[in-house]
């Protein structure tokens, strides 16, 4: 049987925490930050949100291998 791999383009948005759950990235923070509002941005800063639970099964799925 084949080694298992990581999806790499997942592996680039999430990480997959200690206790199961995935963060990611937020949206809207790569450019064209002229015309955000201040806070806007300022909301837009805080670290990591957490991968909704609709959502975690097909993220542990793309993410096999835990490193």
């Amino acid at each position: 049987m084949p080694k298992l791999k990581n999806h790499s383009g997942a592996s680039k948005r999430f990480k997959v925490k200690a206790n199961g759950s995935a963060k990611c990235r937020r949206a809207y923070r790569n450019h064209i930050l002229t015309k955000k509002t201040t806070k806007q941005k300022r909301k837009l800063r805080v670290a990591g949100r957490m991968v909704h639970d609709s959502d975690l099964k097909s993220v542990h799925r793309l993410l096999p291998v835990q490193v």
